[in-house]
């Protein structure tokens, strides 16, 4: 037996894996919902496209401090892909995720056909500005926040979610859904978790699993350049030359870099001088036929 705590209670369990509830229908998880809400529940939300690995649990273990009952999202959001894009060959690992939820005990995964989520006659999105349309994620993949921005803000209203955990890898995405809570005056509280790395530094990934034995032994350059551009500034360098050095060392490495690039953290306005706020370090490049994006703080 063991105490398993959270920021509202400490519940006791047995220390039996337990498989999280499964549910696929929008009656049966409002059902849920008001069981939880009868027993002044708090509710925190875990929003997946599953191929769920330990940046995923990372995020599953902060929601537990945070919330009574924590429900994740499964759901392989097609409105995010462009038809150039991995919908169809994206990893979809549903009882392997649904056995390491158990192991760290989620209550509950919410894992809703796209019929569900975008049912005959669906016409409306949201279209998200301000850190969508900075020049990063959005320059090359113009579609995908408008995709994210709306089926988080259906995952918020399905799930009731009182707090919803995103992780800092998706940097420009945790700023948009952030702003997209503050505009729309949503109650959800976003809670951002760090970036979960191997031991050599590749921020874990779903998508890691398409690189080859020899990608995946050059893949942590990638965190190692933006280490050696942090450093740079830190030290007083120009942030135009520490960026141009950093892009020709990818290049070299054999990376084909779509941006690496210095902004404010708050807004992510691109910036020329280490005095124009708190910066981070953004970068999105291609090894092979993986596409692999990291950041960090200065």
């Amino acid at each position: 037996m063991c105490w398993v705590g959270n920021a509202m209670t400490r519940r006791f369990v047995s220390s039996k894996l337990r498989r999280p509830q499964i549910i696929h229908s929008l009656p049966t998880l409002a059902r849920t919902l008001v069981r939880w809400r009868a027993r002044r529940e708090r509710i925190g939300l875990v929003p997946t496209m599953g191929a769920l690995h330990d940046g995923h649990l990372a995020l599953v273990k902060r929601a537990q401090r945070r919330a009574d009952r924590v429900i994740v999202s499964i759901f392989v959001n097609p409105t995010q892909f462009a038809p150039t894009e991995d919908l169809k060959t994206y990893p979809r690992t549903f009882d392997a995720d649904i056995a390491a939820l158990a192991r760290v005990g989620a209550d509950l995964v919410w894992a809703p056909s796209a019929e569900t989520m975008y049912p005959q006659g669906f016409a409306t999105r949201v279209v998200p500005e301000g850190p969508a349309t900075v020049g990063l994620e959005d320059a090359f993949r113009p579609h995908f926040f408008a995709g994210v921005a709306t089926v988080v803000a259906k995952l918020f209203v399905q799930c009731d979610a009182d707090i919803a955990a995103f992780g800092e890898k998706d940097y420009q995405q945790l700023k948009v859904v952030t702003q997209m809570v503050r505009d729309l005056d949503l109650k959800t509280r976003i809670v951002a978790v760090p970036t979960v790395r191997e031991r050599d530094g590749l921020a874990l990934s779903s998508r890691n699993a398409y690189l080859s034995a020899a990608e995946r032994a050059t893949a942590p350059t990638l965190h190692r350049v933006l280490l050696a551009c942090a450093d740079k500034i830190a030290a007083g360098h120009a942030i135009p030359g520490a960026l141009a050095g950093g892009r020709a060392a990818l290049t070299e490495a054999g990376f084909a870099v779509d941006y690496l690039d210095a902004r404010n953290a708050d807004t992510l306005a691109p910036v020329q001088s280490a005095k124009e706020g708190p910066l981070r370090l953004l970068v999105a490049a291609r090894l092979g036929k993986t596409r692999l994006i990291d950041n960090i703080a200065v």
